[in-house]
Protein backbone atom coordinates (compact mmCIF):
# COMPACT_ATOMS: atom_id res chain seq x y z
CA UNK A 1 0.00 0.00 0.00
CA UNK A 2 1.29 3.65 -0.90
CA UNK A 3 0.78 6.24 1.54
CA UNK A 4 -0.67 9.91 0.94
CA UNK A 5 0.78 12.61 3.44
CA UNK A 6 -0.52 16.03 3.51
CA UNK A 7 2.25 18.28 4.67
CA UNK A 8 0.90 21.80 5.75
CA UNK A 9 3.77 24.49 6.30
CA UNK A 10 4.26 27.78 5.15
CA UNK A 11 8.24 27.35 5.16
CA UNK A 12 9.32 26.39 1.71
CA UNK A 13 12.47 25.44 3.19
CA UNK A 14 11.04 23.28 5.46
CA UNK A 15 8.62 21.91 2.17
CA UNK A 16 11.32 20.88 -0.08
CA UNK A 17 13.38 19.19 2.65
CA UNK A 18 10.39 17.09 4.25
CA UNK A 19 8.84 16.53 1.12
CA UNK A 20 12.20 15.00 -0.71
CA UNK A 21 12.72 12.66 2.33
CA UNK A 22 9.19 11.46 2.38
CA UNK A 23 8.84 10.92 -1.75
CA UNK A 24 12.58 8.74 -1.00
CA UNK A 25 10.65 6.93 1.23
CA UNK A 26 8.11 5.75 -1.23
CA UNK A 27 5.35 8.16 0.07
CA UNK A 28 3.01 10.51 -1.42
CA UNK A 29 2.77 13.71 -0.68
CA UNK A 30 0.79 16.69 -0.72
CA UNK A 31 2.46 20.12 0.20
CA UNK A 32 -0.22 22.92 1.56
CA UNK A 33 0.87 26.52 2.62
CA UNK A 34 -2.38 26.87 4.13
CA UNK A 35 -4.77 25.20 6.73
CA UNK A 36 -7.72 26.51 4.23
CA UNK A 37 -6.15 24.73 1.67
CA UNK A 38 -5.30 21.61 3.46
CA UNK A 39 -9.31 21.65 4.14
CA UNK A 40 -9.86 21.78 0.77
CA UNK A 41 -7.54 18.80 0.06
CA UNK A 42 -9.39 17.41 3.02
CA UNK A 43 -12.58 17.22 1.65
CA UNK A 44 -11.89 15.89 -2.31
CA UNK A 45 -8.58 13.82 -1.47
CA UNK A 46 -8.36 13.17 2.12
CA UNK A 47 -4.49 11.86 2.96
CA UNK A 48 -3.80 9.11 5.13
CA UNK A 49 -2.04 11.13 7.11
CA UNK A 50 -0.97 14.85 8.00
CA UNK A 51 2.07 16.86 8.99
CA UNK A 52 1.06 20.01 10.22
CA UNK A 53 2.57 23.00 11.52
CA UNK A 54 1.08 25.41 14.32
CA UNK A 55 2.02 28.62 12.66
CA UNK A 56 0.33 29.30 10.16
CA UNK A 57 -1.55 32.07 8.34
CA UNK A 58 -5.08 32.22 8.86
CA UNK A 59 -6.58 29.27 10.56
CA UNK A 60 -3.64 28.27 12.89
CA UNK A 61 -2.92 24.98 12.75
CA UNK A 62 -4.33 23.82 16.50
CA UNK A 63 -8.14 25.18 14.45
CA UNK A 64 -7.06 22.77 12.15
CA UNK A 65 -6.39 19.82 13.90
CA UNK A 66 -9.39 20.54 16.05
CA UNK A 67 -11.68 20.38 12.94
CA UNK A 68 -9.83 17.42 11.40
CA UNK A 69 -10.74 15.18 14.79
CA UNK A 70 -13.99 16.27 14.59
CA UNK A 71 -14.13 13.97 11.51
CA UNK A 72 -11.23 11.48 11.55
CA UNK A 73 -8.82 9.88 13.89
CA UNK A 74 -6.19 9.98 10.91
CA UNK A 75 -2.53 10.34 12.25
CA UNK A 76 -1.37 13.63 12.65
CA UNK A 77 2.18 15.01 13.37
CA UNK A 78 2.71 18.41 14.59
CA UNK A 79 5.78 20.23 13.96
CA UNK A 80 6.33 23.95 15.16
CA UNK A 81 8.68 25.93 16.88
CA UNK A 82 6.67 26.17 20.05
CA UNK A 83 8.57 23.84 22.14
CA UNK A 84 6.86 24.89 25.65
CA UNK A 85 5.57 22.14 27.08
CA UNK A 86 1.91 23.99 27.09
CA UNK A 87 1.80 24.22 23.09
CA UNK A 88 2.67 20.35 23.27
CA UNK A 89 0.26 19.07 25.73
CA UNK A 90 -2.71 21.92 23.66
CA UNK A 91 -1.44 20.50 20.51
CA UNK A 92 -2.00 16.50 22.05
CA UNK A 93 -5.13 17.11 23.81
CA UNK A 94 -6.71 18.96 20.59
CA UNK A 95 -6.09 15.44 18.83
CA UNK A 96 -2.47 15.50 17.46
CA UNK A 97 -0.64 11.80 17.92
CA UNK A 98 2.74 13.20 17.83
CA UNK A 99 4.72 16.44 18.44
CA UNK A 100 7.90 17.36 16.92
CA UNK A 101 9.32 20.49 17.84
CA UNK A 102 11.41 23.11 14.55
CA UNK A 103 14.48 22.28 14.07
CA UNK A 104 14.31 18.68 13.66
CA UNK A 105 16.00 15.90 12.35
CA UNK A 106 14.44 14.69 8.95
CA UNK A 107 15.17 11.15 9.60
CA UNK A 108 13.20 11.54 13.10
CA UNK A 109 9.95 12.41 11.64
CA UNK A 110 10.29 9.88 8.76
CA UNK A 111 10.98 7.52 11.84
CA UNK A 112 7.93 8.66 13.64
CA UNK A 113 5.70 8.70 10.34
CA UNK A 114 6.40 5.02 9.83
CA UNK A 115 5.94 4.28 13.95
CA UNK A 116 2.80 6.05 13.48
CA UNK A 117 1.56 4.07 10.17
CA UNK A 118 2.50 0.46 11.56
CA UNK A 119 0.41 1.93 14.79
CA UNK A 120 -2.51 2.58 13.20
CA UNK A 121 -3.05 0.24 10.39
CA UNK A 122 -0.52 -2.61 11.42
CA UNK A 123 -0.42 -5.18 8.71
CA UNK A 124 -0.78 -8.63 10.15
CA UNK A 125 1.88 -11.13 9.02
CA UNK A 126 0.13 -14.53 10.31
CA UNK A 127 -3.33 -15.24 9.42
CA UNK A 128 -5.67 -15.17 12.64
CA UNK A 129 -7.70 -18.35 13.07
CA UNK A 130 -10.87 -16.22 13.22
CA UNK A 131 -11.18 -13.25 11.19
CA UNK A 132 -15.02 -13.43 11.28
CA UNK A 133 -16.51 -11.82 14.60
CA UNK A 134 -20.79 -12.16 14.62
CA UNK A 135 -22.49 -10.65 17.74
CA UNK A 136 -26.53 -10.02 16.93
CA UNK A 137 -26.63 -6.83 14.52
CA UNK A 138 -22.78 -6.63 14.32
CA UNK A 139 -20.86 -8.29 11.97
CA UNK A 140 -17.01 -7.64 11.76
CA UNK A 141 -14.58 -9.04 9.55
CA UNK A 142 -10.75 -8.93 11.05
CA UNK A 143 -8.59 -8.83 8.48
CA UNK A 144 -9.90 -6.57 5.99
CA UNK A 145 -10.85 -4.19 8.61
CA UNK A 146 -14.96 -3.56 7.68
CA UNK A 147 -17.89 -3.37 10.05
CA UNK A 148 -21.49 -4.08 8.71
CA UNK A 149 -24.52 -3.21 11.13
CA UNK A 150 -27.65 -4.49 10.31
CA UNK A 151 -26.43 -5.99 7.08
CA UNK A 152 -25.00 -2.19 6.00
CA UNK A 153 -21.32 -1.50 5.69
CA UNK A 154 -20.47 0.87 7.72
CA UNK A 155 -17.52 4.02 7.21
CA UNK A 156 -15.80 3.48 10.23
CA UNK A 157 -12.35 5.31 11.71
CA UNK A 158 -9.32 3.11 12.40
CA UNK A 159 -9.79 3.82 16.46
CA UNK A 160 -14.05 3.77 15.44
CA UNK A 161 -12.94 0.09 14.53
CA UNK A 162 -10.32 -0.97 17.09
CA UNK A 163 -12.68 0.00 19.81
CA UNK A 164 -15.39 -2.14 18.28
CA UNK A 165 -13.19 -4.95 17.49
CA UNK A 166 -11.66 -4.88 21.37
CA UNK A 167 -15.15 -5.28 22.67
CA UNK A 168 -16.67 -7.81 20.62
CA UNK A 169 -13.77 -10.01 21.30
CA UNK A 170 -14.27 -9.76 24.63
CA UNK A 171 -18.20 -9.38 24.95
CA UNK A 172 -19.57 -8.58 28.45
CA UNK A 173 -16.44 -7.66 30.19
CA UNK A 174 -15.86 -4.60 31.38
CA UNK A 175 -13.02 -2.10 30.62
CA UNK A 176 -11.61 0.88 32.32
CA UNK A 177 -11.35 3.89 30.15
CA UNK A 178 -7.32 3.93 31.62
CA UNK A 179 -7.72 0.23 29.71
CA UNK A 180 -9.20 1.53 26.75
CA UNK A 181 -6.50 4.25 26.55
CA UNK A 182 -3.77 2.16 26.24
CA UNK A 183 -5.04 -1.05 23.87
CA UNK A 184 -6.90 1.60 21.69
CA UNK A 185 -4.38 4.34 21.57
CA UNK A 186 -1.44 2.58 22.77
CA UNK A 187 0.80 3.25 25.86
CA UNK A 188 2.43 6.13 24.50
CA UNK A 189 -0.89 8.00 23.86
CA UNK A 190 -0.65 11.66 26.52
CA UNK A 191 -3.67 12.88 26.81
CA UNK A 192 -7.18 12.89 28.74
CA UNK A 193 -9.43 10.03 29.22
CA UNK A 194 -12.43 12.05 27.71
CA UNK A 195 -11.20 11.08 23.94
CA UNK A 196 -12.38 7.12 25.35
CA UNK A 197 -16.16 9.15 26.22
CA UNK A 198 -15.80 10.83 22.49
CA UNK A 199 -15.24 7.64 20.71
CA UNK A 200 -17.74 5.86 22.53
CA UNK A 201 -19.94 8.67 21.59
CA UNK A 202 -18.92 9.05 17.77
CA UNK A 203 -19.65 4.84 18.27
CA UNK A 204 -23.20 4.81 19.30
CA UNK A 205 -24.44 7.36 16.79
CA UNK A 206 -22.99 5.12 13.89
CA UNK A 207 -24.87 1.87 15.15
CA UNK A 208 -27.71 2.89 16.40
CA UNK A 209 -29.15 0.95 19.37
CA UNK A 210 -25.58 -1.16 20.10
CA UNK A 211 -25.94 -2.79 23.81
CA UNK A 212 -22.47 -0.56 24.96
CA UNK A 213 -22.76 0.12 28.23
CA UNK A 214 -21.78 2.31 30.61
CA UNK A 215 -20.29 1.16 33.64
CA UNK A 216 -20.69 4.29 35.89
CA UNK A 217 -17.95 5.23 37.53
CA UNK A 218 -15.45 2.98 35.64
CA UNK A 219 -16.01 2.39 32.23
CA UNK A 220 -17.81 0.23 29.22
CA UNK A 221 -18.88 -3.00 27.97
CA UNK A 222 -20.44 -4.26 25.06
CA UNK A 223 -23.35 -6.59 26.06
CA UNK A 224 -24.81 -9.21 24.86
CA UNK A 225 -27.29 -12.12 26.21
CA UNK A 226 -25.43 -15.42 26.87
CA UNK A 227 -25.63 -18.22 24.09
CA UNK A 228 -25.33 -15.30 20.86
Amino acid sequence: MRYYIGVVEDDLNIQNIVSAYLKKEGFEVAILESAEKAWDLWETDPPDMWILDIMLPGMDGYEFCRKIRNESDVPIIIISAKDDEIDKILGLELGGDDYLTKPFSPRELIARVKRLFKRSRPMKEAVEPQDKIKIDHLLIYKNERRVFWDGQEQEITTKEFDMLELFAENANRAFSREELLVKVWGEGYFGSDRAVDDLIKRIRKKFVNIPLETVWGFGYRLRINEGQ
